[in-house]
């Protein structure tokens, strides 16, 4: 059987088949540091998972509307009221099946065939594959720490003369864990709206920064759309359920495409999620270990060699530059040295390879969402491997 051609440009995700290869070593009885996953590591808290079963007790099993659950459309919008302060009507929120389905509706009512879609290089690897997959031409544009890993006005506008349908921004990175300043947040969005474009901004992580909050696009610009979800503040990876704010004129749009494609988001997951936002609590405190994660990861990896250049305010990664071990060490990528790294020491981390094709096999990611005696072990294991 010969499938679709255009499967040949969409490429594997690497992350994934780093934890297939550590659940297999585990299987076999190995202890492995598991530091490639983004995921928090600890559970949906009680009142979410409550939420559910008693939905379920209530027989609630049936579709929502298309945009989703009003009650939790409204719950989202007091939140960005209380957060951000900024007054999103009910109207322009649609929930979704997780994040990616906010993007395939984001991009299909974006994209025509061709169109230049501008993405960060590092990035999270799923942008470029679904905007290929909708006929798109993703534009992806090398970022360094000149930028804090982040598009900026000067990077953009070059590509914005060759034409753009719009640009994304990813505010704190993955792989990088950077905030994009204010002052570039609003030139970009301003830039691209200029020129006729459309902003897409996930907002993924919000929630998960140290010492400054993170910015809402809304925040610059009513017209850019929002997408965010419930999966890693919010400790609901396995829910799959996200939204996606979107100007007046693109409701309707949207809320046709997710008939088509999705009829709605799960219904079970969208009584939970009614609960999360009385759980801040439990978040904070959480995020308070991520913190105390991340402060000591950062130092231990410099200490040993690895160079990290921009310090990460947010989400749960550090993006650290191997050039100097692999030279030393004669290895010749970070692909390979996160294989080695796996089968002769234990630990899991993801190539640079993942996120771009810039410096990307100069480069690792750790991702520090797991317990505070597993990144020790790790860091001990990564001194030993090193010699």
């Amino acid at each position: 059987m010969i499938w679709a051609k255009k499967l040949t440009d969409i490429q594997p995700f690497y992350v994934m088949e780093v934890l297939r290869r550590a659940k297999e070593l585990v299987a076999q009885g190995r202890d492995i540091v598991r530091l490639e996953v983004g995921e928090p590591n600890f559970s949906t808290p009680q009142p979410i998972i409550k939420a559910a079963h008693q939905a379920l007790d209530e027989d609630q099993t049936n579709y929502t509307l298309a945009q989703g659950s009003l009650p939790l459309r409204k719950k989202i919008a007091q939140w960005y009221d209380k957060q951000y302060g900024v007054d999103v009507s009910e109207e322009r929120i649609i929930i979704t099946s997780g994040t990616s389905g906010a993007f395939m509706l984001a991009f299909g009512i974006i994209l025509n065939p061709g169109d230049r879609f501008a993405i960060s290089d590092p990035g999270y690897p799923c942008y470029k594959n679904m905007i290929r997959l909708l006929g798109g031409d993703p534009v992806q544009i090398p970022v360094g720490p000149d930028s804090h890993y982040q598009l900026n006005a000067s990077l953009l506008a070059p590509e914005l003369k060759k034409g753009l349908r719009g640009g994304l921004i990813t505010s704190p990175s993955n792989p990088t864990g950077t905030l994009i300043p204010d002052q570039a947040f609003a030139q970009v969005v301003d830039l691209i709206h200029d020129g006729g474009g459309v902003v897409v901004s996930d907002e993924i992580y919000h929630g998960i920064t140290y010492g400054k909050s993170a910015k809402t696009a809304l925040e610059f610009s009513d017209r850019a759309i929002v997408i965010n979800g419930f999966s890693k503040y919010f400790a609901m990876t396995g829910w799959r359920l996200g939204w996606m704010i979107v100007p007046d004129d693109a409701i309707r749009a949207v809320e046709m495409l997710q008939q088509n494609l999705f009829i709605s988001a799960s219904t079970i997951a969208q009584h939970a999620a009614m609960a999360a936002f009385d759980c801040t609590d439990n978040f904070d405190k959480q995020l308070k270990q991520y913190d105390k994660n991340r402060v000591f990861l950062i130092e231990a990896l410099q200490k040993l060699g690895f160079e990290i250049s921009v310090e990460p305010m947010g989400a749960f990664y550090i993006y650290a530059n191997i050039a100097n071990l692999l030279t030393q060490f004669g290895i010749k990528d970070s692909q390979i040295f996160c294989e080695k790294l796996l089968e002769e020491a234990g630990v899991a981390v993801t190539p640079g390879l993942d996120f771009g094709s810039f410096a990307a096999g100069e480069h690792l990611r750790f991702s520090y969402a797991t317990d505070f005696a597993r990144i020790e072990e790790g860091v001990l294991r990564i001194a030993k491997f090193l010699g």
